[in-house]
């Protein structure tokens, strides 16, 4: 008999330690029935931006002018109430016009740091390919460590702290290509291709029905970024097996010794994989990873930090195409 309760008693322990993730399913749902009064399909893209958020990391949005790359960022951060930021990238951008100057306070006879855009919760950065190296490695302390050092004094950015970032890959004149460092610290590379005809259609009746109101103004915000802070916390605690961990492991070491590949991925884009794969997991209304997860964050996870060989990219293979015959090669953990 006291076996039997000493049994139950553990049984309870083991319930309660499982965590509650259904407070985050809810509200992330009515992030998307709001993004979807204004955005037709996307529900990929929907789904890797609120995955970056909730993962901690920054996102980089590909896709040709008009598929609403920018609308959709725009729309997500009003659905969050927090502050927003927009940064038009130019190629005669200067750091100081991103992350803020000294000036000289006549006043007081010293120097006032006033910040730059940079200093938000939600960053949108227009067609960032379109600054110089200079500007766009301005960057690189605030994505990875969410501070900025100017004249040898630190500032923190306010938590949460998300850059978006959109560029164009077809147009090439007047932009710079990304460096691998700054590509290294987008968690995701999110591909926005054309909506279906069923979706076009869609998009041009709303954009009838709605008349002259402003997009903007039919997004009403349903979370605060407090919320964001609990559930980036919450997911943290989402449970992986070993054996899955090794599956990610596995993934991530074989890019580094594929034939096809010229260079691998970072033990960066593990760690990301980890962290993408417990958020897709709480967005599914689990406490647990399962290989569907790791599958489902690996593509856009390692596609812009890997680099094809030269002859396979004349041959048309692209860094997707690879990921993917590495995943299907190796064994799903059972």
């Amino acid at each position: 008999m006291e076996e039997t309760t000493n049994e139950s008693q553990e049984n309870n322990l083991e319930f309660e330690n499982r965590i509650d993730v259904s407070e985050l399913q809810e509200n992330i749902h009515l992030i998307k029935q709001q993004l979807h009064k204004v955005i037709v399909g996307q529900n990929d893209m929907i789904d890797l931006l609120i995955v970056a958020i909730l993962a901690d990391g920054h996102a980089l949005i590909e896709g040709v002018p008009g598929v609403a790359k920018t609308l959709a960022a725009k729309l997500l951060a009003k659905t969050i109430s927090m502050d927003f930021s927009r940064i038009q990238f130019t190629p005669d951008l200067m750091p100081s016009d991103i992350l803020g100057t000294s000036v000289f306070n006549v006043k007081t006879s010293e120097f006032e740091f006033k910040k730059g855009p940079i200093f938000s919760n939600t960053i949108l950065i227009d067609e960032i390919n379109r600054a110089p190296a200079k500007t766009q490695a301005a960057l690189f302390e605030v994505m990875e460590e969410k501070q900025v050092t100017i004249d040898g004094q630190t500032y923190k950015m306010s938590e949460p702290f998300v850059v978006l970032a959109t560029q164009n890959p077809i147009e090439q004149e007047g932009t710079y290509r990304l460096p691998e460092a700054q590509l290294d610290r987008f968690i995701f590379k999110i591909d926005v291709d054309y909506p279906s005809g069923t979706e076009e259609l869609a998009i041009i009746t709303k954009e009838h029905e709605r008349k002259n109101n402003a997009k903007i103004q039919e997004i009403a915000s349903v979370i605060s970024g407090a919320n964001i802070k609990k559930y980036k916390e919450l997911i943290t605690h989402v449970s992986i097996e070993g054996n899955l961990l090794k599956y990610i492991a596995d993934i991530v070491v074989n890019t580094r010794t594929n034939s096809l590949l010229y260079l691998g991925a970072s033990p960066r884009a593990t760690i990301a994989i980890l962290k993408a794969s417990k958020a897709f997991a709480a967005l599914s209304g689990r406490d647990f990873v399962t290989p569907e997860d790791i599958k489902k964050a690996a593509i856009p996870v390692l596609q812009h930090r890997v680099i094809v060989t030269p002859e396979r990219e004349m041959e048309g293979l692209t860094s997707k195409q690879i990921i993917d015959q590495i995943i299907e090669a190796i064994e799903i953990p059972r």
